[in-house]
C-alpha cells in the first residue's frame, strides 16, 4: 500500500513537471485522455518507468489516480506512447513469457467490429439487509455478487452499471516484414472508451496500418462441452494507436515544408524538375511520367444537385512490351503515395479487389473484408499484368473505377463500400509483344467498357533504335555501376508532403479562357474536316474525354497551388490527350483520330465499310435471289474502290455477327 500511494506521489511531480498544462488544455477542449511520451517517464524517473513495463495496469492506474488529484472535473485516461525497441514484438513472436507486460507491434488492420457498449461494474442491492455491493466486471461473463456479509445466498437486485464503449479488431502482420513463404499472423486488439471515438475509428478503418501499445493478455477458450480448454487464445488490451500510413489529410506539414513548397511552386522549371523525381532510374517516358505526377495531384471530385457524382481520379492504363519498366514505375508510385496498393494480375482475384465476405466466428455471422480498391480508399492501387487477370475478376472492377463504390450482395449481406480510388495500370500486348505491322489500339486484350474507363492510355514500345539505345545502356549501366546517379530532385518524402498539401489545400475552379481552350479543342476535333462526307463520321473524342481534360487541367492548376484552372494548364491537358490519341486512336485508312478504335476495336471508316457492304448484299440478294455469288460483291465493291481484302474483311465480321452465312463455297445468304 504503501508502495502504491509513493508510486501515485512520484507520478503526480512528474505530471507537474511536464504534462499539467497539457492536461488542462485537454479539459477545456473536452478530450478527456493525455498522450505520455515514455522517454519522459524514464527521465524523470527509471523506477516508474520499470513499474509501467512490468506491471502495466497497476502504472497506468497511478497515473490516473494522480490525474484525478488536479483540478479537473472528469477522470482522465492516460495514454502511453514511444515505447523503446526493446519493448517492440513481432505477432508471429508473442510468448506466454510476455504475457501481463507492456509492449508494442504494428500491422494492418484486416476487420473491425461494431462499437458497442460493455459493463465495467455493475453495483446490486441485497433484498435482506439493504446492502450495496460493488463488483468489477473484469470477464467476458456477467459476474453477480456469491454473497451478502448478511449472510443471504442468491438473487440480488441490479441497481446500476457502468457501461463504456468497446471495439475489437484484427490486426495482421503487414506483408513488407514477412520473409519469404510465411503466411502473415493475426492476433484481436480490443480497444474501449476514447480510443473508439468517431475520430479515432476513422484511424481503425480495414486497410490502415497501425502501431498499438498495450498489454497481451490471454483469452479462456471454452469447448464445444462447455469445459475450459487447457490452452488459451492471445489478445492484447490497447493502451494507445498511432496510425502509421495516413491519408493525404492526416498527414502534418511543418511551416518550414509549406514554406519549400510554395518556393517549389515559383521555380519556372516545376514540372521538368517533378517529372524527374518520378523513377528517375527508368530513362525517358517524360510524357507517361508528366501524366503520372497529374494522377497523384488528382483533379476535384464534384457532386452535382441531382446527386450525381463526378469523380476526380485519373485512371492511367500502360500497355507495353515486356522490359519496358512498366512494373518499375508503378512500384515507385506505390511508394511514393501516402495511401497505396500493389496487386498483381493472376495474384488478385474480384474479392480481392473489392470485397469479400468472410465467416466471423466471434459476432457468430459474417463480416464484410475490403480489397484493395476498398482499402485503398483516397490513395492510389497500383495494378500490373491487368491483361492476366480472368475476364470475370476484372469486370468486378467497372463499377469501382467509374462510380467510385463498389457494391456487395453476398450471404445476406447488401453493403456499398467507398473506393475513391485511383488506379493505374500495366497490361502486356495481346501478343505479348507488339506487332508493328498492326494498329496498337487492336493489340490492347482488354474489354472496351473497361478501356473505356481510363483517361490516359500509354503504349510503351520497344523499338530498336540506335541513340535511344545508347542512351538507355549508358543511364542503367552508369546507375548500376553508382546508385547515386539515379537521384531523384525532390525526395520520396517530400513528394509525398506535396502532394498531402495541395490535396489539403488547393481546389482550383475553371476559369473562362480555360473553358474555352478545352471547347475549342473538342469540337474541331470532332467535326475536323467532316463536311460533305458522305462515309459515317469518325468520332475523335466523345464526353468521356471531355471529363478526362479537366480532370487532368485541374491537376495542373493544383501542382501550380493555383486557385484557378487557366489556359496553359487546358494546354497541358489537351497535349497529353492529344498525345495518347496520336499513339493509339490514329485510324491508319484515314490518318485521322478515332476514339472507336480504342473503345470498340472497330474504326468508324471499317464500320461504314461494312454498312455499305450489307446494304450491297441487300440490293444484289433481289438480283440473285438468296444465295448471293461473293464474285458479285467483289465486282460491285471494285466499282466502289473497296478491296477484295476489305470485303473479306466485313463478310468475315457479319458472319461472326450472325447476319450471312455460307450455304455452300462461293456464295453467301443473309440470316
Amino acid at each position: 500500500m504503501q508502495n502504491a500511494t509513493e508510486h501515485i506521489e512520484n507520478f503526480k511531480l512528474f505530471l507537474e513537471q511536464y504534462y499539467e498544462k497539457k492536461l488542462y488544455e485537454n479539459a477545456s477542449n473536452g478530450a478527456f485522455n493525455v498522450y505520455i511520451d515514455f522517454f519522459e517517464i524514464a527521465e524523470f524517473s527509471s523506477e516508474l518507468a520499470d513499474l509501467l513495463l512490468e506491471s502495466p495496469e497497476d502504472g497506468i492506474r497511478a497515473i490516473e489516480m494522480a490525474i484525478d488529484q488536479f483540478d479537473i472535473k472528469r477522470s482522465f485516461k492516460a495514454r502511453i506512447f514511444n515505447l523503446p525497441n526493446s519493448q517492440f514484438v513481432k505477432i508471429r513472436n508473442i510468448r506466454s513469457s510476455n504475457l501481463g507486460r507492456f509492449f508494442y507491434t504494428e500491422g494492418i488492420v484486416r476487420q473491425s467490429s461494431d462499437v458497442r457498449p460493455k459493463v465495467v461494474s455493475a453495483k446490486f442491492e441485497c433484498p435482506s439487509c439493504g446492502n450495496t455491493m460493488s463488483i468489477l466486471q473484469l470477464d467476458t461473463k456477467f459476474k453477480e455478487p456469491i454473497r451478502c456479509s448478511c449472510g443471504r445466498r442468491g438473487h440480488f437486485k441490479l441497481l446500476s452499471k457502468d457501461l463504456v464503449d468497446a471495439q475489437r479488431l484484427v490486426v495482421e502482420e503487414s506483408p513488407d516484414d514477412l520473409d519469404g513463404g510465411e503466411q502473415p499472423k493475426r492476433i484481436p486488439i480490443f480497444l474501449q472508451e476514447d480510443l473508439v471515438e468517431p475520430k479515432m475509428e476513422k484511424r481503425t478503418t480495414p486497410g490502415s496500418k497501425i502501431k498499438i501499445v498495450g498489454i497481451i493478455k490471454e483469452v479462456p477458450i471454452t469447448l464445444k462441452t462447455g469445459a475450459q480448454s487447457t490452452t488459451y487464445d492471445l489478445a492484447m488490451e490497447a493502451n494507445s494507436i498511432i496510425p502509421i500510413v495516413e491519408t493525404f489529410e492526416e498527414i502534418k506539414i511543418d511551416p518550414e515544408e509549406e514554406e519549400k513548397i510554395k518556393e517549389l511552386t515559383k521555380d519556372p522549371r516545376l514540372f521538368e524538375r517533378l517529372i524527374n523525381s518520378i523513377a528517375p532510374s527508368v530513362h525517358g517516358y517524360e510524357k507517361i511520367k508528366e501524366a503520372l505526377i497529374l494522377q497523384m495531384a488528382s483533379g476535384i471530385r464534384k457532386v452535382k444537385a441531382d446527386g450525381t457524382i463526378i469523380r476526380g481520379d485519373i485512371h492511367v492504363l500502360l500497355v507495353g512490351d515486356p522490359g519496358a519498366a512498366k512494373s518499375t514505375l508503378l512500384q515507385f508510385i506505390s511508394k511514393s503515395a501516402p495511401k497505396s496498393r500493389f496487386v498483381s494480375g493472376k495474384g488478385a482475384s474480384s474479392a480481392g479487389l473489392t470485397a469479400s465476405v468472410v465467416k466471423d466466428e466471434f459476432i457468430k455471422g459474417w463480416a464484410l473484408e475490403g480489397g484493395a480498391l476498398v482499402l485503398a480508399n483516397g490513395g492510389i492501387v497500383c495494378i500490373d499484368e491487368l491483361d492476366k487477370m480472368t475476364p470475370e475478376d476484372r469486370s468486378a472492377m467497372h463499377e469501382a473505377l467509374e462510380q467510385q463504390q463498389v457494391s456487395i450482395s453476398k450471404a445476406n449481406i447488401q453493403a456499398t463500400l467507398s473506393a475513391k480510388t485511383t488506379v493505374l495500370a500495366a497490361a502486356n500486348p495481346k501478343m505479348g509483344r507488339f506487332d508493328p505491322y498492326t494498329s496498337i489500339a487492336s493489340q490492347i486484350d482488354l474489354p472496351s467498357p473497361l478501356i473505356n474507363r481510363f483517361d490516359l492510355i500509354f503504349p510503351m514500345r520497344d523499338i530498336p533504335n540506335k541513340e535511344r539505345d545508347e542512351r538507355i545502356a549508358s543511364h542503367v549501366l552508369k546507375s548500376q555501376k553508382d546508385s547515386n546517379l539515379a537521384k531523384p530532385e525532390l525526395s520520396s518524402g517530400f513528394l509525398k508532403k506535396y502532394m498531402a498539401y495541395i490535396k489539403q489545400n488547393v481546389k482550383p475552379e475553371l476559369t473562362d479562357a480555360a473553358i474555352n481552350e478545352i471547347k475549342k479543342f473538342y469540337v474541331d476535333l470532332r467535326n475536323k474536316g467532316s463536311k460533305g462526307e458522305e462515309d459515317i463520321k469518325p468520332i475523335p473524342i466523345s464526353a468521356r474525354q471531355l471529363e478526362a481534360l479537366v480532370r487532368l487541367a485541374e491537376a495542373s492548376a493544383k501542382l501550380r497551388l493555383s486557385k484557378k484552372v487557366m489556359k496553359q494548364d487546358a494546354q497541358r491537358a489537351i497535349d497529353l490527350l492529344t498525345y495518347c490519341l496520336m499513339q493509339i486512336g490514329i485510324d491508319p485508312e484515314t490518318g485521322k483520330i478515332d476514339i472507336d478504335r480504342i473503345s470498340t476495336g472497330i474504326s468508324a471508316s471499317q464500320r461504314g465499310r461494312i454498312i455499305t457492304i450489307r446494304e450491297m448484299i441487300k440490293d444484289l440478294e433481289g438480283k440473285f435471289g438468296k444465295s448471293i455469288p461473293i464474285e458479285a460483291v467483289f465486282e460491285e465493291a471494285g466499282k466502289k474502290n473497296i478491296s477484295e481484302d476489305q470485303v473479306d474483311e466485313a463478310i468475315e465480321r457479319l458472319k461472326r455477327e450472325a447476319e450471312l452465312f455460307e450455304p455452300k463455297k462461293g456464295f453467301i445468304s443473309k440470316l
